[in-house]
């Protein structure tokens, strides 16, 4: 095979590879003006190398001068096109103003090409026909150089000062163009007249269609793997396969110029084609029948080019796919670790639920472990969950680096709220329209960035990775109730068995009392005793409480007025102690509720505060209404702060366990441990919930959060307004 048969297949080879990548471009956005110019470049680059595969035929003078014609056009344009392009994609808006001017000089240089002024004639040397330059090719040149060098200055300058993603694009783009440019213009060398190269006596080998060849593999690779020209393109197994049987296709190709140029006695088209053919039948069977043929060795080459996003696609998919039938949440946070520190490999994640009981988002899973002085406190009104809650999105870039789009306000604000964990992203775990949890994700362990493809894999992942944890959220709140009627079972049980123990002590008491015995001892034991006895009682109604109130008749009320008359209530004993009690209402409150439950509840709560309370002291009870997160209905919490000894850390994980109690003292009764379990079966029955913060020596916060409407799915009741009072002191 001669040198111009490796010509011929050199030139077929640089059209067919940028037709192919000029055809994807278009069939993604033709509107787009970054894509339309491409267009042009496309057919000038493909005009260009027809003229070559045209030129190195057997025809004659006057067909060669017509293709030569036919690839001078090509190469007219191809600069100004080829500038285009890269001042879009490198954002120079200033250089971009002297587009129509350049576009009109090199339509000047087409206007010469017809009438014979940019090239008069052909000569044929070893490597074809070459064209014989005009005065209109002398201009061109000087054109051509002042293009070329400022194209290869701007996108030095641009990749410098651009962020990591868009300066990861430039570089691409700079290493394709300075390829093409060497050797495009190492083809222009037989046009000014050398036919060997300077100083040596080596003859002119052109090679311009082969860095065609390798312009479009890299800009072809850049837009699968760097998002470049907005193409997006989904890559799957298929393709990753397909993109390792290219790279496998393009070194055999190399190989067997290489061969042909050593023996090209050996080697014929025939043979060349068919070798070729052999190559990618064998490279596609050892690809798809034997893919651990090759197994051995190392990867790294192969991530270094294909990236390690096809790994990530197969384990994403894996994961989305089993985790329904995970039997546990431990189950999937060790699945979610080994996908996200394992493979994809980030620094960090943090993964915060919605508490149910606080109505806040808590930490619920993270790597690595970190400290609780660290956590940020995210509320139904902070800044993250408003941002989520109002634009609906999938995920929220909190590197800059990502952000294509003007900052907004509250998007600024999420961010900063963020920062504390420096994450890359956070996304959100939405159920149907509630937003129930989120996941902070933290930069690649290697420094690389997330790709677009990495970011649409992880949306599909949080998305099914949240409806799984809602799954696991609910089955906690069937356990409290189960919990609950477990408790309520074994209530009745045990007040039965208090009944008959100590009805027979009262009994026995009263007879002591009418036989007229000792009087000095009747006067030191019968207080004592009845007033035990009046103590079981009150443990056993408690008692028989959960196994009474299986459901509640509510009618609406104001909470704001039900607090006031528990306040009044307590009064008398806070007043002993010289404890003031405070209300603030930032508003009234009307909710469907069990008055009495409540007023019972709220006694109980306060009853508790002023024993903790010393004297003299203060406690405050706060109203206010929460952010609406349901449409049906609003939520409002009730705060009982006081500033007595506290709760140590150990106690507050037992304060609602039925029968566990601290209080040996106080109002001279012995607490019966079912208080706080009773209030917070009184808030379960409203549909709310209950909470306890405490610190030692710095008083203790009891949190209480009521729905406005018992069952979420009826029309608002109505009520009617009343004369608010902010303070009640007591």
């Amino acid at each position: 095979m001669n040198t111009l048969d490796v010509i011929r297949i050199t030139a077929l080879a640089a059209t067919l590879f940028n037709v192919a990548l000029t055809v994807l471009v278009l069939t993604r956005d033709f509107r787009s003006m970054l894509h339309r110019v491409y267009l042009g470049w496309g057919i000038s680059v493909t005009l260009w190398n027809l003229g070559v595969f045209h030129l190195s035929q057997p025809i004659s003078h006057e067909e060669a001068f017509m293709w030569a014609k036919v690839l001078q056009l090509g190469v007219i344009f191809m600069p100004v096109t080829l500038f285009h392009l890269c001042v879009i994609i490198a954002q120079a808006r200033r250089v971009s103003r002297l587009m129509p001017l350049l576009y009109l000089v090199h339509a000047a240089f087409a206007v010469s090409l017809l009438f014979n002024k940019f090239i008069v004639d052909v000569r044929l040397l070893d490597v074809g026909y070459w064209s014989v330059p005009g005065p209109g090719f002398s201009f061109f040149s000087a054109s051509y150089c002042v293009i070329t060098t400022s194209l290869v200055w701007i996108l030095y300058r641009k990749q410098k000062s651009a962020p990591p993603t868009q300066r990861t694009r430039l570089r691409s783009l700079l290493l394709a163009i300075v390829g093409l440019w060497v050797f495009g213009t190492n083809d222009m060398m037989p046009i000014l007249g050398h036919d060997t190269y300077p100083l040596t006596h080596i003859k002119f080998y052109p090679l311009g269609s082969l860095a065609a060849v390798f312009y479009v593999v890299i800009i072809g690779y850049s837009v699968l793997q760097h998002r470049l020209l907005d193409i997006q393109v989904t890559m799957s197994r298929f393709a990753a396969q397909l993109v390792r049987l290219l790279f496998m296709m393009l070194v055999g190709f190399l190989l067997l110029l290489l061969a042909s140029r050593l023996a090209p006695d050996q080697f014929t088209v025939f043979s060349f084609i068919a070798a070729g053919g052999v190559l990618f039948v064998s490279s596609l069977a050892a690809l798809f029948l034997f893919p651990q043929f090759f197994g051995k060795g190392s990867d790294t080459l192969e991530r270094k080019i294909l990236g390690d996003k096809f790994e990530y696609h197969a384990r994403v998919q894996n994961l989305i796919q089993t985790m329904r039938s995970f039997p546990d949440p431990e189950y999937l946070l060790h699945e979610l670790e080994e996908l996200l520190a394992g493979t994809m490999r980030v620094r960090s994640y943090q993964i915060f639920l919605l508490d149910d009981t606080t109505r806040g988002f808590k930490l619920f899973h993270c790597h690595p472990a970190i400290p609780d002085s660290a956590m940020p406190d995210i509320q139904l009104d902070s800044p993250v969950v408003l941002y989520f809650q109002q634009t609906r999105s999938k995920y929220l870039s909190c590197n800059l680096v990502y952000e294509t789009d003007n900052e907004s306000v509250l998007q600024r604000e999420a961010r900063r709220q963020l920062h504390p964990f420096e994450p890359e992203f956070c996304f959100p775990f939405f159920v149907s329209n509630d937003l129930i949890g989120t996941m902070l994700l933290g930069p690649k362990a290697n420094g690389d960035l997330f790709t677009p493809h990495d970011v649409r894999l992880l949306t599909e992942l949080t998305s099914n990775v949240g409806i799984l944890l809602n799954q696991i959220r609910l089955r906690q709140q069937l356990q409290v109730v189960h919990e609950q009627d477990l408790l309520g079972r074994m209530s009745r049980g045990l007040a039965h068995d208090l009944n008959n123990l100590l009805t027979p002590v009262q009994t026995l008491l009263q007879l002591f009392r009418e036989a007229r015995i000792n009087q000095d001892t009747i006067d030191e034991l019968l207080p004592i005793s009845l007033r035990n006895l009046e103590t079981v009682r009150t443990y056993v109604n408690e008692a028989l409480f959960f196994s009474r109130s299986a459901k509640i008749h509510g009618k609406l009320g104001l909470l704001d007025e039900t607090a006031r008359e528990a306040i009044s209530l307590v009064s008398p004993q806070g007043d002993s102690k010289g404890i003031r009690i405070l209300l603030t209402a930032a508003t009234e409150a009307p909710i469907e509720m069990d008055s009495v439950l409540i007023k019972r509840l709220l006694c109980n709560l306060l009853s508790n505060a002023v024993d903790a309370s010393p004297s003299g002291s203060q406690i405050e009870v706060e109203l206010a209404p929460l952010p609406r997160t349901e449409s049906n209905r609003q939520w409002f919490r009730l705060k009982v702060i006081d500033h007595g000894e506290g709760i140590s850390a150990e106690n507050l994980r037992r304060v609602f366990t039925p029968y566990f109690t601290t209080k040996n003292t106080g109002d001279g009764k012995r607490g019966s441990g079912l208080g706080l379990a009773i209030a917070r079966h009184i808030v379960h029955l409203h549909s709310g919930n209950l909470s306890i913060v405490s610190k030692e020596k710095k008083g203790t916060t009891v949190q209480l959060d009521l729905p406005s409407k018992l069952n979420q799915g009826q029309a608002p009741a109505t009520l009617p307004t009343r004369g608010r009072r902010l303070e009640v002191a007591a």
